[in-house]
């Protein structure tokens, strides 16, 4: 999975209208935590027209690409949330376009969508 393309389809499925750019850069851990990566996918967000930065915020644009809804796929196992790192049984997996990402537990699929 392209780590860019990944965290451009998850900003794309944020379902906030405005977020500080230090609460999408821990949004966008869910797909990498390295510093450059993570400015290269605001980058092309920006370019694409999904985000647009004012300083330390981040407003999403709904139309056009924005607004990309992901599919939430459950299974049931042993595993490892990928946004904290508890041990769960039910893991939360999204499914973008490039790939599956998780898993995440409940509360944390619903942090890294915005959907709190």
């Amino acid at each position: 999975m392209d780590a860019v393309e990944a965290g451009v389809e998850l900003l794309a499925a944020m379902d906030d209208d405005t977020l500080s750019v230090a609460d999408a850069v821990d949004r966008l851990e869910a797909v990498t935590t390295h510093p450059e990566k993570t400015r290269r996918i605001l980058d092309e967000a920006e370019s694409r027209g999904i985000i647009d930065r004012d300083g330390s915020e981040v407003t999403f644009n709904k139309g056009g690409y924005g607004g990309f809804d992901p599919d939430i796929v459950t299974k049931e196992g042993d595993f490892t949330c990928r946004r904290c790192g508890t041990g769960i049984s039910t893991g939360y997996f999204l499914n973008l376009e490039t790939g599956e990402l998780g898993p995440f537990g409940s509360s944390c699929v619903r942090k890294v969508t915005g959907r709190e």
